[in-house]
């Protein structure tokens, strides 16, 4: 393997995709930088509780369940609403486990940290929000394609977005195959 051949495969150590996802963009300052870290936003407001036991009588057990469900979901997105996931603009994306690249109205300088605010459109739908140390930028027009690298990411976020990642490609190879 010759050393170009070696630099490419370790910097794809994830597998990528293109996408279309809600996703706003904010340069933050050094000093948050420092204290910056991904999160999902729900892990954020919602209380985590133990679930009482079943109840002898099934029926009943699975209406309390059901109950439960829809309130989790109306809770989700009630969270999503309140800190501005349901008006996220959509765009297009090549998203990976290790960072991701976008077309944005302006440049940012390499080196810098963007706050990506993105929704995961996937079922149940997942909030976040990562960092990402802008690594390249190219301008295209009257645009920029911006490159980060994820920094300051749980592993449990970066397995979110792999997920994310697998179910777009399974879809395009069930299109593939139609």
């Amino acid at each position: 393997m010759t050393p170009q051949e070696d630099k490419y495969l370790h910097m794809r150590e994830f597998s990528r995709v293109d996408a279309q996802i809600p996703l706003d963009v904010r340069l933050i300052s050094v000093e948050e930088a420092k204290v910056a870290k991904s999160k999902i936003s729900a892990d954020t407001t919602i209380a985590h509780f133990t679930p009482p036991h079943d109840h002898e009588d099934r029926i009943l057990t699975e209406w309390l369940k059901m109950l439960n469900d829809k309130l989790d979901a109306i809770l989700m997105l009630l969270t999503f609403h309140r800190e501005g996931f349901s008006s996220l603009p959509y765009r297009s994306v090549n998203i990976s486990g290790g960072g991701m690249s976008f077309m944005w109205n302006q440049p940012y300088p390499k080196g810098s940290i963007l706050e990506l605010k993105m929704l995961l459109p996937i079922f149940p739908p997942v909030a976040m929000y990562v960092y990402g140390d802008v690594v390249s930028l190219e301008q295209k027009g009257d645009e920029w394609l911006v490159a980060v690298k994820f920094v300051n990411i749980e592993e449990e976020i970066r397995d979110e977005i792999v997920k994310f990642v697998f179910k777009k490609q399974r879809e395009l190879l069930r299109e593939k195959r139609k």
